[in-house]
């Protein structure tokens, strides 16, 4: 008979739980320091990408209690395809390879397979990316590969303040290790010889409204 109570207690405590399930929305930050990436000439644009991961365009993940049950919802501000689109923007610009439309030589794109934050014991993020450069003139696929980003957090102490900034973080860390292996991909600087070249630096003028770092 007890453990058929707390069996019903559970179960009463799950559904409680699942009824008070609240949503938070989060932005993401890009922030690769300067001396970790590597610079490259001003010749690429990006082209949105386009979410695969078959879920809501703002959904991010999910908070839940150590036997599952879901407590909270996390999205974002705005469609991830707009800010992987974004972040790859802000990389580009970091290493001086952001170009004028009209200039460019190269498009980045491709496609989001998986960027995710969740709890249940640790707090992890993950992001899967499948990216293609293309010719800017023609169209053709010059390079394609898929990239992973993951960052995981020690155990979450129940009562200790909300999770939801820290999964932000580790979303956060998980696609910039993405975009950052992208755009750092010897194989890839080396299919398109795309070199840094004296004196290049950030373009300017072509991410008005931006603000850098806040996907």
């Amino acid at each position: 008979m007890p453990s058929r109570l707390c069996l019903f207690a559970a179960a009463l405590s799950s559904l409680l739980l699942a009824s008070c399930t609240t949503t938070s929305q989060i932005s993401l930050d890009y922030a690769s320091s300067t001396g970790h990436i590597m610079p490259g000439a001003p010749e690429f644009v990006t082209q949105a990408f386009t979410d695969r991961r078959d879920v809501g365009e703002h959904d991010l993940g999910t908070v839940r209690t150590q036997i599952g049950t879901p407590v909270e919802h996390v999205q974002s501000r705005v469609p991830v395809a707009e800010m992987v689109t974004n972040a790859f923007g802000y990389a580009l610009q970091g290493r001086g390879m952001l170009s004028q439309r009209s200039g460019a030589r190269y498009i980045v794109t491709g496609e989001i397979l998986d960027l995710r934050c969740q709890l249940l014991v640790h707090p992890y993020g993950y992001a899967r990316l499948r990216v293609s450069i293309l010719d800017a003139g023609t169209g053709r696929v010059l390079h394609r590969e898929t990239y992973t980003g993951e960052r995981q957090s020690s155990a979450y102490i129940p009562g200790s303040g909300s999770p939801v900034p820290l999964l932000g973080d580790l979303a956060s860390g998980a696609l910039q290790d993405a975009v950052d292996r992208a755009l750092d991909d010897q194989d890839m600087r080396s299919r398109i010889s795309s070199g840094p070249r004296p004196g290049s630096g950030p373009a300017t003028g072509e991410v008005s409204g931006w603000q850098p770092g806040m996907l």
